[in-house]
C-alpha cells in the first residue's frame, strides 16, 4: 500500500431529525448566516421553514439559485454578500452544487483577488469562512469532503479547487430529506456514487486490500438500493444506505494506499462544461465506454476481479468476465432511465476534439491514470458514446 494521511475534521451527524442541532453547532461559529441553496425544492419540502424556525435567533442572509452545475457568477455574488454583510458562518442547504459553489465562496470571502484565481492556484487560499452543511441530495460526497468543483461560463472550464481549510464543520445527513427527489436526480445520483467508487478502485495499486473490498461493498450496495429507491422513494433503508454510501465514497477512505488520477470525471468536466447536462448523466453515457475503450492485457484481471466479486460472475475466461461486468454495468445505468448515447441529450461531434484537448490540459490523464489517455484516446471514447 502507499503511504497516506486520512484526516476528516467534518462532524457528521446521520438520520432522522438531527437538523435539530442547527442552532446549537452554529452558534460556535457567529449568528450571521449565509444560506446558500439551489432551486425551490427546499422550500416545497418544507426544509426551508424548518431552517428559519431553527435560526430564529440567528440573521440569515440568502443566495438562492446555485446551478447544477454551478458557477463562477454565483461564487461572486455569495463572496460578495459575505464581505458587505460580516458573514461568519455559511450554511449550506442542498447537494453537491450547492455544497461546492459554498465553499469556493467561503475561501472567496477572504481573499481580496478575483475568486477564479483560487480556482488556478490553490496556494492563495489562506483562510476561509466555516461551512455548514445540510444535505438533500446524495451525490457528490462534498459534505465531507474539502474539493469543490466550479464552472467558469466565460472560458468554458470546469475545475476543482481542495485544500483542508474547505472541510464543512458539519454535515446534516437525514435521509428523510431524499423522499421528495425526482427520479431523474436519484438516477444521476447513483451514477456519480458508483463513478466516484470506480474511479479510485480502477488504479494500478493491486496490494490495497481492503480498500479495494470496501469498495466492492460500497458499489454492490448503489446496484442493490438505486432501484429500490426509485421505486419506493420513501423506503429509508435504501435512502439511508445510499447516502452514507455516497459520504463514504468520496471523504478519502477508499483512496487510502492507492493513488493516481481519475478518467472518466476529467472527461465528463468538459462535457457539462460545454454543454451544462446532468453530471451523473454525462458519467452514465461515458463510463461504459470507457470501461470497454481500456480493457486489454493490462487492466482485465482487475475488471474480471471487478465482476467476480461485484456481480457475482462465475467465468474462467478473465475478457469474458469483464465483458460481461461492463455489459452489467451499461445496463444497470439503462435500468435507472439514464441515456445510453450523447445524442440523447443532444452532443454532437462537433466539440469532441476541443473537449478531449481541455480533458487532458486540465488533468493528470495523460501521465497518472489507471490507463493513461491522450487527446486522441478520449476522442475515441466521445465517438463511441454518439
Amino acid at each position: 500500500m502507499n503511504n497516506f494521511t486520512f484526516y476528516i475534521p467534518t462532524d457528521i451527524r446521520f438520520g432522522r431529525n438531527q437538523i435539530q442541532c442547527l442552532p446549537e453547532e452554529l452558534a460556535k461559529y457567529g449568528r450571521k448566516v449565509l444560506l446558500v441553496y439551489g432551486g425551490g425544492s427546499i422550500k416545497r419540502n418544507g426544509i426551508y421553514d424548518k431552517v428559519y424556525e431553527l435560526l430564529k435567533d440567528f440573521q440569515v442572509f440568502e443566495l438562492s439559485g446555485i446551478e447544477p452545475n454551478p458557477k463562477l457568477t454565483s461564487v461572486e455574488k455569495g463572496a460578495e454578500i459575505c464581505k458587505k454583510e460580516g458573514i461568519e458562518v455559511i450554511l449550506a442547504v442542498g447537494g453537491g452544487s450547492v455544497i461546492d459553489a459554498s465553499k469556493h465562496i467561503a475561501c472567496s470571502a477572504c481573499y481580496e483577488g478575483e475568486p477564479w484565481d483560487l480556482v488556478l492556484d490553490r496556494s492563495k487560499v489562506k483562510k476561509a469562512l466555516p461551512i455548514a452543511v445540510v444535505l438533500t441530495i446524495c451525490a457528490t460526497g462534498s459534505e465531507m469532503n474539502s474539493g469543490a468543483v466550479i464552472s467558469n461560463e466565460k472560458t468554458c472550464e470546469k475545475l476543482e479547487i481542495n485544500t483542508p481549510l474547505l472541510y464543512p464543520r458539519l454535515s446534516i445527513c437525514d435521509p428523510t430529506y431524499l423522499y421528495t427527489l425526482p427520479d431523474s436526480q436519484t438516477a444521476a445520483g447513483t451514477a456519480d456514487i458508483i463513478s466516484h467508487i470506480f474511479e479510485q478502485y480502477f488504479q494500478k495499486n493491486d496490494e490495497a486490500f481492503v480498500t479495494d473490498r470496501i469498495s466492492e461493498a460500497l458499489l454492490k450496495t448503489c446496484f442493490k438500493y438505486g432501484p429500490v429507491a426509485m421505486k419506493d422513494p420513501c423506503n429509508y433503508e435504501a435512502r439511508s444506505n445510499l447516502m452514507w454510501t455516497s459520504t463514504l465514497a468520496l471523504n478519502h477512505l477508499i483512496t487510502v494506499g492507492k493513488g493516481g488520477a481519475w478518467s472518466v470525471h476529467p472527461i465528463e468536466h468538459e462535457l457539462s462544461a460545454f454543454y451544462d447536462i446532468t453530471h451523473g448523466v454525462g458519467l452514465a453515457i461515458l463510463t461504459p465506454a470507457w470501461m470497454k475503450y481500456v480493457l486489454c492485457d493490462e487492466t482485465v484481471d482487475r475488471f474480471a476481479m471487478y465482476g467476480k466479486n461485484v456481480w457475482n460472475i462465475d467465468c474462467d475466461d478473465r475478457y469474458e468476465a469483464a465483458d460481461k461486468a461492463i455489459e452489467k454495468t451499461k445496463d444497470f445505468f439503462v435500468s435507472l432511465g439514464l441515456p445510453e448515447k450523447l445524442s440523447e441529450v443532444g452532443i454532437t461531434e462537433e466539440k469532441f476534439k476541443e473537449m478531449a484537448e481541455e480533458a487532458v490540459r486540465t488533468s493528470g490523464i495523460k501521465t497518472r491514470a489507471y490507463y493513461p489517455l491522450d487527446v486522441e484516446d478520449v476522442v475515441k471514447i466521445f465517438e463511441m458514446c454518439r
